[in-house]
């Protein structure tokens, strides 16, 4: 197990907490990737599902929002 303390080039004791280990993909995550779609669904869902919470609980819908403000 590794202790919180390492030694720097110089010998000086760095007592900072250990940083973990970076890694990067080599796959291009841009576009249609499943994880985009995936949020953009439940973003979705949930866009929806207020917009059905205001019209329940003011008694207008968004039409009526969006020419009367």
């Amino acid at each position: 197990m590794k202790s919180g303390y390492t030694l720097n080039n110089e010998g000086i004791l760095n007592n900072y907490a250990i940083e973990p280990q970076v890694y990067l993909e080599e796959a291009v995550q841009a576009g249609f990737t499943p994880y985009a779609e995936l949020l953009n669904g439940r973003l979705a869902m949930i866009g929806f599902v207020s917009l059905l919470a205001m019209e329940v609980v003011t008694g207008h819908g968004l039409i009526w929002w969006l020419t009367n403000v």
